[in-house]
């Protein structure tokens, strides 16, 4: 299994998630320099999703890229900004690194 796609994927989530948390930052303050490293973090965080497609379906590849996004981003918000987690919420995060696995799975055959 190739794991340098996934570490792209990965990286690409995180940085779209620092991105996320930058924006919720600029909605509270309404500075402009925020806005612009807001969109130069998403735009960044996508050159690895774009990369990624060299290795992985674009289908596959956007799937997984937005999982990382959504787990790091609450993980996040569960412990920087002390939100509560649900358990519903915390069985989609499960369901979605499950789904990762298989997706991971089915592409070796």
């Amino acid at each position: 299994m190739n794991l340098f796609p996934l570490v792209l994927l990965f990286f690409g989530g995180v940085i779209l998630t620092i991105g996320d948390i930058v924006a919720k930052q600029w909605v509270a303050s309404n500075k402009n320099y925020l806005f612009l490293l807001v969109l130069f973090l998403y735009l960044f965080g996508l050159v690895f999703l774009v990369y990624s497609f060299k290795y992985k379906n674009i289908a596959v590849a956007s799937l997984i890229f937005v999982i990382f996004n959504i787990t790091t981003l609450t993980l996040v918000s569960w412990f920087y900004f002390n939100e509560r987690l649900t358990s519903l919420e915390l069985t989609g995060i499960i369901l979605g690194l499950v789904s990762v696995s298989l997706l991971e799975y089915s592409a070796k055959d």
